[in-house]
């Protein structure tokens, strides 16, 4: 959900240039189901024009509307939804409708934050019941320092409190340039991946030939900077060259995202793995068990497009520590 309020962030910095006032929902309780969870947020700009959603689409016109008196005279307000007669979900969303406008020291502090791959925490005080309330409202903290989100004083006498720790953006780290990883690339950033592509010094690509990428290194193994991968970065060996893949192998033995991936038929794997070892026999298995090759879900992926959608669903159920199956063989709720 990093990405999500980023682009929030980032819509609000392009209306208030603008001379347009902005507010924020958010999604802070539930009672029972729904299609989206506490925690996720939209952004309403005075033009109408909206970033973000909070539901399935149910919900987005209603808070339009009940977001032009905050417009008008700043208060925050809370709306409840009840979902049985307004969503078509079995639960009841709260949702807390805010002027977003933090100060300018907010923007300085986040920018930061995000650039050095911190963790960050959102705290909404909120109150089950519609209408205006003074005191709601949030906040954002970067390392021991808070940030209103609506530049209005809260209140001790509201006690209902939703907390969110945000993760850094989560991020791809490509190793190849052919046309599949220009595929996996473009479908990473469209999930809000920041994408980092990687190429050997002789490339001549450039960041251009790979849409969404938000960084492109052309170097070589032993000249690549790995200090910014963590639990929130997943990389993906696509280089089709086995000596490169091996280099690059080699070079991440010390880091620990949360997947790396290899492409390419089992043997090769097995022959990559068989070559790393003579090179690092004493590597931890706690890295060994982050490798997934061949890389991907078993979906019958053919054209490199395809290749992605398996890749990238794979990660994302080892992110979510989940395994694959099909829904309608799931026992329970869909997001349980």
């Amino acid at each position: 959900m990093t990405h999500e309020f980023k682009d929030i962030v980032e819509a609000h910095l392009k209306a208030k240039k603008d001379g347009l006032k902005t507010v924020l929902a958010s999604v802070v309780a539930l009672d029972g189901s729904s299609y989206r969870k506490p925690g996720v947020r939209m952004l309403i700009i005075e033009n109408n024009e909206m970033i973000g959603a909070v539901s399935g689409g149910c919900v987005e016109k209603d808070i339009l509307r009940q977001s032009q008196s905050i417009f008008l005279d700043g208060q925050s307000k809370m709306m409840t939804y009840d979902g049985r007669y307004r969503l078509g979900c079995e639960g009841i969303l709260y949702i807390l409708l805010e002027e977003f406008k933090p100060k300018e020291s907010f923007f300085d502090a986040f920018v930061k934050c995000l650039e050095t791959r911190q963790e960050f925490v959102i705290q909404s005080n909120y109150l089950k019941k519609e209408g205006l309330t003074k005191g709601i409202g949030t906040t954002l903290e970067i390392e021991g320092q808070a940030y209103s989100l609506s530049n209005i004083g809260m209140s001790e006498s509201i006690t209902l409190q939703f907390t969110q720790k945000m993760p850094p953006c989560f991020k791809l780290m490509i190793f190849g340039t052919e046309h599949d990883a220009v595929k996996l690339c473009q479908l990473a950033s469209f999930n809000g991946w920041e994408v980092t592509v990687v190429s050997g010094p002789l490339e001549s690509k450039t960041i251009k030939n790979f849409p969404g990428a938000t960084a492109f290194y052309s170097v070589s193994p032993d000249d690549l900077e790995l200090n910014s991968i963590d639990s929130e970065t997943a990389v993906v060996l696509m280089s089709h060259n086995f000596a490169n893949d091996l280099k690059y192998l080699l070079e991440l033995k010390d880091t620990r995202p949360v997947y790396i991936g290899m492409l390419g038929p089992s043997h090769r794997r097995e022959k990559l793995l068989s070559q790393f070892l003579e090179y690092c026999p004493d590597v931890d298995e706690q890295f060994l068990e982050l490798i997934h090759g061949p890389a991907g879900l078993n979906i019958g992926a053919e054209t490199p497009q395809e290749i992605a959608i398996s890749i990238l669903s794979e990660i994302l159920s080892v992110v979510r520590s989940q395994t694959p199956m099909a829904l309608k063989e799931k026992v329970g709720g869909i997001h349980n």
